[in-house]
Order: C-alpha cells, then sequence, then structure tokens
C-alpha cells in the first residue's frame, strides 16, 4: 500500500522512512477488503486514533475499535458491497470517492461519498454519507 520515495509526503514512525501514497491503489485495496469482510485487515488501512464520522448513521467512530463496530453493524450486517463511481485525488493527503453500495438492506443500492484524510500511509479521519 505503501510506496518509498526520496520526496517527504508523510512519515512512517515504524519503519523511519519517508513514504507517499498511492491513493488509487490505497482506495482499490481498501475497497476490496472491505467487500471481502476481512475486519482485521480492513482496520490495518486506519491509523490506531482515526475517526470515521458518518451522519447517515448519527456518529463519529473514534479509533479502530469503534471503526471495528462501525465495519462489522453496516457492511458486514447488510451484506455490503461497494463499487468505485468517482476518486477525485485533491492533494498527497487528501481524496473524495464517491461509491455505489448494494446489499441487504431496505434500498438494496445507494449512492455514498467518502473524503479521506491520510498520514503515514494511514487513514486519519474520514467522513462518510450516503447520496
Amino acid at each position: 500500500m505503501l510506496k518509498e520515495k526520496s520526496d517527504k509526503t508523510a512519515y512512517d514512525g515504524c519503519y523511519k522512512k519517508l513514504i507517499k501514497m498511492d491513493i488509487l491503489k490505497f482506495i482499490e485495496e481498501w475497497i476490496a477488503v472491505s467487500n471481502s469482510y476481512d475486519t482485521e485487515r480492513y482496520l490495518e488501512f486506519y491509523a490506531q486514533n482515526s475517526v470515521f464520522d458518518d451522519p447517515s448513521v448519527g456518529r463519529k467512530f473514534n479509533g479502530r475499535t469503534d471503526i471495528k463496530e462501525y465495519f462489522t453493524s453496516y457492511f458486514i450486517r447488510y451484506k455490503t458491497q461497494t463499487r468505485k463511481v468517482e476518486l477525485i485525488v485533491k492533494d498527497e493527503n487528501r481524496a473524495h470517492l464517491e461509491v455505489e453500495f448494494t446489499g441487504d438492506f431496505p434500498e438494496g443500492k445507494i449512492g455514498g461519498t467518502f473524503d479521506f484524510e491520510f498520514e503515514a500511509g494511514k487513514i486519519v479521519y474520514v467522513l462518510a454519507d450516503l447520496i
């Protein structure tokens, strides 16, 4: 998910290397893991203290434990599958993703958006909403 680069775009404190994210690849992998319902791998995309803000469910999920609850409740429980509609990389630390969700929920199919902020190759903040 992370690509070593000589220019500083993010810092990975674990390995003491400067890294540059390939946001397109990161998002494609994030969607694929989400669609496989692999909770542990899904959580690896998030920083320990990340925030997942989803006004459509009326709550902010703080840290991996809360994000795990969100993923289990709204993705695994409803067998939600996510398809990328459009990805706009705003800069090296921010991206906007429009998606289509399908699953065992009343609508059957609905649109959504994610606005991401990244640090050190991980999601630190995401604002999610339905459209």
